[in-house]
């Protein structure tokens, strides 16, 4: 195995030893196996090459100063992938295979979790796709799924430092009453001709306004959004946002901090009234924003050049959780016996 410096990771793929798959055929799951090709022989006519039928989730794995390894909120990411599983029609997964199956590829791959202290994760990707031949545009009758990982440091390469953001009203990423509650590869398709845009501009990433009015904050492309003003937490509402297991955490968190919680629409114009800002999700858990701007109407928005306050606690209090430093009171972690 190659040295890693565990310290120097990025956000990127790194080759582990084996992940863990599991197929659907005959109306029925099979057995979860292990296999150590990274690549998958498919059907050229497989519904998720032509229609889409593909969704997805991002978890962590920890290991903590005790030396335990823990998952965080697992159940939640399984919750997830069943509803976008129902909402493109494709097969139910069991709660047991999907737990078998990350518990097996963590296991299967212990030598790549990061140790306690470098900032670093083992990052869990579940995929599962219709798998089956099919011309016709309907439900494939066969399904793939697949649990890989790999060892990763911060999404955004400013770690836990303000990045910039840029807002365009050019692009959608997904419509109201769309997929934009799935985690379905064509919503990220779509970001990503904004999100080039934004970094060729300097920006980190785009944040989305709502497709239908263009008036209120939808979400980053791969995170979603908070502001923080007068000792309140608050975050967009909206038919199009993926639900956010680490925003539904930190508004928890929030509220354990004193702090108020409100979930509405937020117009752009209340950037202007925001004490600090954050982009927060799975890969970034949270990124402080320093900046925004709204490249069309030339206006920038500032937080400053340090993490906020709020942000910085919230930030603190989640990653202690995860890494088992803090009492887990709400049962959010899953050991990895």
């Amino acid at each position: 195995m190659q040295e890693i410096n565990w310290s120097e990771l990025s956000f990127g793929y790194m080759p582990t030893d084996v992940n863990v798959r599991c197929e659907f055929k005959d109306g029925k799951w099979g057995d979860v196996y292990t296999c150590e090709d990274p690549y998958i022989n498919v059907h050229m006519a497989a519904t998720g090459l032509h229609y889409g039928q593909e969704a997805f989730e991002g978890m962590k794995a920890f290991q903590g100063k005790d030396g335990k390894v823990r998952v965080f909120r697992m159940d939640e990411n399984f919750k997830r992938l069943k509803n976008s599983c129902e909402g493109i029609l494709m097969a139910d997964l069991p709660w047991d295979k999907f737990e078998n199956a990350i518990m097996t590829v963590i296991k299967e791959n212990k030598r790549f979790i990061p140790p306690y202290g470098h900032g670093a994760s083992l990052y869990i990707r579940p995929l599962i796709f219709g798998s089956g031949a099919q011309v016709g545009v309907k439900p494939s009758s066969e399904y793939m799924f697949v649990v890989f990982v790999t060892p990763v440091g911060p999404y955004f390469k400013e770690g836990f430092k303000p990045t910039s953001l840029m807002i365009t009203r050019e692009f959608d990423r997904a419509a109201p009453q769309g997929t934009g509650t799935l985690k379905v590869g064509g919503n990220y398709a779509a970001s990503l001709r904004s999100g080039q845009l934004a970094k060729e501009n300097g920006y980190s990433a785009v944040l989305f306004l709502d497709a239908k009015e263009k008036k209120y904050i939808d979400e980053c492309g791969p995170a979603n959004f908070f502001g923080i003003k007068n000792n309140t937490y608050i975050t967009p509402k909206s038919p199009s946002i993926l639900p956010s297991i680490t925003n539904m955490s930190l508004q928890v968190l929030a509220k354990e901090l004193g702090m108020e919680v409100e979930v509405r629409p937020i117009p752009v114009e209340e950037l202007d009234t925001f004490e600090e800002v954050g982009a927060c999700g799975t890969a970034a858990v949270i990124s402080p924003v320093g900046s925004i701007m709204d490249y069309e109407n030339k206006k920038e928005y500032k937080y400053g050049t340090e993490a906020g306050e709020k942000s910085t606690l919230l930030y603190e209090k989640l990653k202690r959780i995860q890494n088992g430093e803090e009492e887990d009171k709400w049962d959010w972690t899953f050991l990895v016996e």
